[in-house]
């Protein structure tokens, strides 16, 4: 299977980026030291570090669950094949750079609808020669069009691990959102797994809750935020692995000599389809 940036039989177009509206998957690549941002984003994004300055520590979060949770996956799980929706621009240990560190013949379908993504995934995104990674210019709010599309990479009777890290939250209702996620999950089989992580809310947060309105009345896409107990809903049905849903950066963190990592305020899990 060949590398592309776009699934078979599409073709490319130009892609037409907006650089006068923020937009949260640039404005992520800031926060993680990333270079693929406008202005427009910068500004937005020092705005939101200065109503909740432990932004950075979320996007790092986040950035290393993806890490361990792709690491046990492809070691523990033995899953080789992965579809990751919302991937978001290119960074350091993508999940394909990830799982075929482990599996060197690891299938990866990165999904997201962002232009400047599309731009930069053919000339970051390269596979192993035995493996596969592919990209889909998609939106989650269609998730029968992905799985159609992601076919012609993924064996869909064989398990498959679905990422939807920071991007569940881009679904405004709560019922279209679990529905989402719901309609993935019944179209892999038994053994297949569940990442996902999501921005909360509850008592204490109140900077992050101000973030986030500056974030719905500049950026887009707007987000909506969930309580822990509303996070953990999403994996309803399937076996979630321990320790449940947490903090990002207190899921099955690494050992270091600082002890326990801070909570962040940006809730992770994963489970198994039994």
């Amino acid at each position: 299977m060949s590398d592309g940036l776009f699934a078979s039989g599409e073709s490319a177009s130009p892609p037409q980026i907006d650089h006068t509206v923020a937009h949260s998957a640039r404005m992520w690549n800031y926060w993680l030291g990333g270079r693929d941002f406008y202005d427009v984003d910068r500004q937005a994004g020092d705005h939101i570090r200065a109503l909740h300055p432990d932004i950075l520590d979320y996007a790092r979060a986040d950035r290393a669950f993806l890490g361990r949770a792709v690491r046990y996956l492809a070691e523990e799980a033995g899953i080789w094949q992965f579809l990751d929706i919302g991937t978001g621009l290119p960074s350091a240990d993508n999940t394909h750079e990830v799982a075929q560190r482990v599996t060197a013949n690891a299938r990866v379908v990165y999904v997201d609808n962002d232009p400047l993504v599309l731009a930069h995934a053919r000339a970051l995104l390269t596979s192993t020669v035995s493996g596969s990674t592919d990209y889909l210019d998609a939106d989650l709010h269609d998730p029968a069009g992905i799985l159609r599309q992601a076919a012609a990479t993924l064996d869909f009777d064989q398990p498959v691990a679905v990422m939807l890290l920071g991007i569940a939250m881009f679904v405004n209702e709560d019922d279209q959102a679990s529905a989402i996620v719901r309609e993935l999950m019944d179209a892999v089989p038994s053994g297949s797994h569940l990442a996902l992580s999501h921005t909360i809310t509850g008592p204490g947060l109140d900077d992050v809750d101000d973030a986030v309105r500056f974030w719905n009345s500049v950026g887009t896409p707007k987000l909506t935020q969930r309580t822990p107990e509303q996070v953990a809903r999403f994996f309803d049905g399937l076996d979630l692995l321990e320790p449940g849903v947490v903090s990002c950066s207190r899921w099955r963190p690494e050992a270091t000599p600082w002890g326990e990592p801070e909570e962040v305020a940006f809730y992770c899990g994963v489970a198994r389809k039994p």
